[in-house]
């Protein structure tokens, strides 16, 4: 089993930035594709970025040259650097990892970009 515990979300003005982190634990395989996923009221789930083991990425087209995912594997952590944030950007965002055959997800954090 794979905890996936989030943190670094919260309240930013429109045009703010805002650093997630992602930390993964207690998998007794590798840590393959990572990523961050997230949900506004009413809206199904949808990626926003992802990224493999030995570093290539992914983004949804709303937020390339705005959002920057990067990871740490000696770490097995996961990074989305989101900057000009706006408000449709609001929502929960959730951390996906991939070990062996299985994918787990974290419980979730709040972004909200609203003056």
């Amino acid at each position: 089993q794979v905890q996936l515990v989030e943190s670094g979300g919260g309240l930013v003005q429109p045009g703010g930035s805002l650093r997630l982190s992602c930390a993964a634990s207690g998998s007794r395989f590798s840590i393959n594709d990572m990523g961050w996923y997230r949900q506004a009221p009413g809206k199904q789930r949808e990626l926003v970025a992802t990224i493999t083991s030995d570093g290539r990425t992914n983004y949804v087209d709303s937020v390339k040259g705005r959002f920057t995912i990067s990871r740490d594997n000696a770490k097995n952590t996961v990074y989305l650097q989101m900057n000009s944030l706006k408000p449709e950007d609001t929502a929960v965002y959730y951390c996906k990892a991939h070990a062996a055959f299985f994918a787990f997800w974290g419980q979730g954090t709040q972004v909200t970009a609203s003056s």
